[in-house]
């Protein structure tokens, strides 16, 4: 491995947090791939995370780096603003990881143009659909304050943002298993595409849920504005955690959508060859922690902002363990599932 392949690996342990625990479970075919894409993706989330950068100024940036993953553009990127602000002032922003990761990109890049035509292909195309993702949620949420939150209409618009950060990802993770560890006929390739795409919005789903008393204090409301008022509620309202009750069917029927969706995943996650156990570990850990998760929201006060809802080390661990018994069989994928459910 070289020194820059290295430091790229490192950025990702740096800034994938659980993440990087699946991408060590993934087997070496696809990990390179699949772990570039991902250090990408985190590019573009930090450039359009970094709110002391103006609105316009971070969709410029975004898309210069558009331009630049996907080879139309061979200036080199740089990202000397995101670091220091627009007032010049050093930015404090972007953690310490996430400015290497800024300053790496042309590394990123460079390892990008590494990876065959076809796979560089495939990364340009995930990238592409999730910076589209990123620059409408900008457009949507670049003037949002607490004062002054801004929601998502209907369920539609829900869905397809969903699908433009997360299950974009389920596509390309299909599509890179098929072409280097099983071939389409190696597996029921229209059923793994089609809930591969779930997968990955039911995981993105989990977090939106998860997130939504800190996402409302930055001015964002990711559940529909229409769903809301079918129970009377303003996004404004929820910012009352005793509005919970009033919220609280509105709020079930996505902790549903989620749930379906991550069912899609485990179908997903059955469907892989018995002999590819690392694949298999891999896409059973973030649907088990997605599943806590659920089972926490269902329970707890998710617009209380005091009260984080998340799984806790010791749970992430169990289900380390669980996941490994269950790949090597000395307990029932099913009595895994039916653990995360309880």
């Amino acid at each position: 491995m070289s020194d820059a392949h290295a430091q790229l690996w490192l950025l990702l342990r740096d800034t994938s947090r659980s993440f990087y625990l699946t991408l060590r479970l993934l087997p070496g075919r696809v990990r390179p791939q699949i772990g570039l894409a991902y250090l990408l993706a985190r590019t573009t989330d930090t450039v359009a995370d970094t709110d002391l950068v103006s609105v316009e100024r971070r969709l410029e940036a975004l898309a210069l780096l558009r331009e630049r993953v996907l080879g139309r553009s061979s200036s080199p990127l740089d990202f000397r603003l995101f670091l220091v602000g627009d007032d010049g002032e050093p930015n404090q922003g972007p953690d310490v990881a996430e400015r290497r990761l800024l300053l790496r990109c042309e590394d990123a890049i460079a390892a990008l143009r590494a990876f065959s035509k076809e796979d560089q292909r495939q990364i340009e195309t995930v990238i592409d659909v999730i910076t589209s993702g990123q620059e409408l949620d900008l457009r949507r949420f670049g003037d949002a304050t607490p004062g002054t939150i801004h929601s998502l209409q209907t369920a539609e618009e829900l869905d397809d943002y969903t699908y433009r950060v997360a299950g974009c990802v389920g596509t390309f993770w299909t599509q890179m298993c098929e072409a280097h560890l099983f071939g389409a006929s190696g597996w029921n390739a229209q059923a793994q595409r089609r809930d591969g795409l779930r997968f990955g919005k039911g995981l993105q789903l989990v977090n939106i849920l998860r997130d939504l008393p800190r996402d409302l204090r930055q001015g964002r409301c990711y559940l529909p504005a229409k769903s809301l008022l079918l129970a009377s509620l303003t996004p404004e309202a929820l910012l009352d955690p005793s509005r919970m009750a009033d919220l609280r069917p509105v709020y079930d029927t996505f902790l549903a959508l989620a749930d379906s969706h991550l069912q899609a995943g485990w179908q997903y996650t059955m469907r892989i060859p018995r002999r590819a156990l690392r694949l298999r570990m891999a896409c059973a850990l973030p649907i088990l922690l997605g599943v806590r998760t659920l089972e926490r929201l269902r329970t707890g006060n998710p617009l209380d902002p005091e009260v984080r809802i998340k799984v806790s080390r010791v749970e992430v661990r169990r289900a380390i363990g669980r996941a490994l018994a269950a790949a090597f069989g000395l307990q029932s994928w099913d009595a895994v599932k039916r653990w995360a459910s309880r």
